[in-house]
């Protein structure tokens, strides 16, 4: 035997007048939602770039203990703030004589002009010269970028590459201890072992190919 055939009838969708009250709340409703969202992408996009940067210095870890301070301007001076240059030189190799700049080349540009002046007057980086924070960050697993917070930080310039301030002291309580910013001059001019001033820019390119994403 069939079963009876449902005689109610689906509920018709609501309309409301435009200059309703009803209408006014939903419109809120909706715009809320979409400011919400487009918060959480521009959050996700930024956490993503913060990512890729403590990435690179992720990488710049060397297989046991610190760098010294001269290697770690070395390698922002070397290798991170150069990371484009090849794919700037094929974007102007491409442009044909009289031809405006693409906009690559204008994104490019702008990036590297924008990071050096950064680094000219004072750019905060994970200290890989402490080994306490240098442990830590180790055991970073390069997608939670809350555990940064962690990490113990120091500002570096070009213009003084001989010192460095401590910007953030790190959360972690191993750091509390930690040396005086007061101290820190002293305690970053030792003499190390330079072996990193000689590493290949090869060592960093896994992290350089994720970093920025495509400028096309």
């Amino acid at each position: 035997m069939a079963p009876p055939k449902s005689t109610s009838r689906p509920k018709k969708e609501k309309v409301f007048h435009p200059d309703s009250r009803k209408a006014s709340q939903l419109s809120r409703v909706q715009l809320r939602k979409a400011k919400l969202a487009e918060a959480t992408s521009k959050r996700t996009k930024k956490q993503s770039a913060q990512a890729d940067v403590y990435g690179f210095f992720y990488h710049a870890i060397p297989p046991e203990g610190t760098i010294s301070l001269e290697e770690l301007h070395a390698i922002v001076r070397n290798v991170w703030l150069t990371r484009h240059d090849d794919e700037l030189e094929q974007e102007r190799a491409a442009r044909r004589k009289g031809r405006p700049k693409s906009t690559k080349e204008l994104k490019l540009e702008e990036i590297k002009l924008r990071e050096s002046e950064q680094y000219r007057t004072g750019m905060d980086v994970p200290d890989l010269t402490h080994e306490a924070s240098v442990e830590l960050f180790r055991k970073w697993d390069q997608k939670e970028v809350a555990y940064i917070q962690l990490l113990r930080f120091i500002r570096i310039n070009s213009v003084d590459p001989t010192s460095a301030v401590v910007s953030k002291t790190g959360e972690h309580h191993s750091l509390k201890q930690s040396v005086p910013s007061q101290a820190i001059d002293e305690a970053m001019v030792t003499d190390r072992d330079d072996t990193l001033l000689t590493e290949p820019p090869s060592r960093f390119a896994s992290t350089m190919m994720m970093m920025d994403g495509p400028l096309s």
